[in-house]
């Protein structure tokens, strides 16, 4: 599946790791905060989703992989760009969406393991 998820995408940028790096600034926190807020809704992440694993797309395809409303898609993906997670191409009528950040397939695939793995403790735990 990570093969999936990465193999269009330029890998993320070398950086520093969490130790190495001096305690979060306020603007730092504040923009972290934004962006999870933006990435806790449901729609977005399955646009998120769907554009890393089919490459870039148009919103009448997103609406027919997501089975959405042409108006909810362009809207949930209006915020996404406003934060610089998905990048847009016009083509004539057409507005096509595409990751913007090579970190983003490599966030997803991780959030994925995340989700499968507790799965996989809860159960076993029971």
């Amino acid at each position: 599946m990570y093969e999936l998820m990465t193999r269009r995408a330029i890998p993320c940028p070398p950086k520093l790791s969490l130790e190495r790096r001096p305690s979060l600034a306020r603007g730092e926190v504040m923009a972290l905060a934004r962006l999870y807020k933006c990435l806790a809704n449901p729609t977005r992440v399955r646009l998120l989703y769907e554009i890393a694993r089919a490459g870039e797309q148009h919103v009448s395809a997103l609406c027919d992989l997501t089975r959405m409303k042409p108006q909810a898609v362009s809207n949930q993906l209006r915020g996404l760009s406003r934060l610089g997670i998905v990048a847009t191409r016009r083509n004539g009528k057409q507005i096509y969406y595409s990751i913007a950040d090579p970190c983003v397939p490599a966030l997803l695939y991780r959030w994925l393991c995340l989700v499968e793995d507790a799965a996989q403790r809860r159960r076993r735990g029971k």
